[in-house]
């Protein structure tokens, strides 16, 4: 299996930034099924470590950094609108030549692969949605306006800082017996680099709202929703009302699971997101 790693990956650059992608099993102008992973808000890559080497077992798997997160560049100068993020995505796989996409998006990354689905259904074979992101509004006008200040990012990473890794893996995961030193130190070292405070005032600022239940209806892409019953993030009732609304639409949720499913239930992910595509575990 080609790795990312056993050869080197050419930059990507878009509007400016440097996007982090990794590929496994990739093979150029090869028609395989291509799974891109859009990962959450404050996460990265990272988040799907478990899921990657299980999936790059039955086609090629591109996952990447969405700006200002992992390691890609953490601009005060881009717009970190779900539409820019969008445009990101379907770019990389342009530049890649990729096809037959799945699209994985989990939490925010969720949204943005409905944003993509709505933009490009040319380019998404099936979109899988983990716990993602639905109907939340822009951010209300009195945060974004103090959003201008010049030491509001100081704020974000006393925010951050209060909360702590430990603290915010316990909001997310149902099994607190999985959470070890590796899983915090890697949702923990993105945030050693002081520029994504700025960033992250920046998003704040620029992130639309979610899709509205008008658009979602117009959206014909075959969709898997998966959901932890116990998540605390997404509540359960998003994932069914999003179902409802996606009309090619089906849902699996997971008893005594929270909301990063990637981590907690990584097999029987992989197993819904193959039995979804159409492939053969034995391929």
């Amino acid at each position: 299996m080609k790795q990312q790693g056993q050869f080197p990956l050419p930059p990507f650059s878009i509007y400016g930034i440097t996007v982090h992608y990794e590929l496994y099993n990739y093979e150029p102008n090869s028609n395989k099924t291509t799974f891109v992973l859009i990962h959450g808000f404050l996460s990265s890559t990272f988040s799907y470590r478990r899921l990657i080497p299980l999936l790059a077992q039955h086609g090629a798997v591109v996952a990447l950094d969405l700006p200002p997160f992992g390691k890609s560049d953490k601009s005060k100068d881009f717009t970190y609108s779900y539409r820019n993020m969008a445009n990101i995505v379907v770019s990389l796989v342009e530049h890649l030549h990729l096809s037959n996409i799945i699209l994985v998006g989990h939490s925010m990354g969720g949204q943005i692969a409905l944003y993509i689905s709505k933009q490009r259904p040319d380019l998404v074979d099936k979109t899988v949605l983990i716990c993602s992101s639905g109907y939340l509004p822009k951010s209300h006008f009195s945060l974004v306006y103090s959003s201008y200040l010049p030491f509001f990012y100081l704020y974000i990473k006393n925010w951050l800082v209060r909360s702590g890794v430990l603290k915010n893996l316990l909001n997310v995961i149902h099994d607190r017996s999985l959470i070890d030193d590796e899983m915090m130190q890697g949702y923990a070292a993105p945030f050693f680099d002081e520029r994504i405070f700025h960033a992250l005032t920046r998003m704040i600022r620029d992130r639309e709202g979610d899709l509205p239940s008008c658009e979602l209806q117009q959206i014909e892409i075959p969709s898997l929703l998966i959901w932890g019953e116990e998540d605390k993030v997404v509540p359960i009732s998003v994932g069914k009302r999003l179902h409802s609304d996606l009309k090619n639409s089906r849902f699996i949720s997971y008893e005594k699971a929270g909301h990063l499913l990637p981590e907690e239930k990584p097999q029987h992910v992989y197993e819904n997101i193959v039995e979804f595509a159409g492939i053969s575990e034995a391929q």
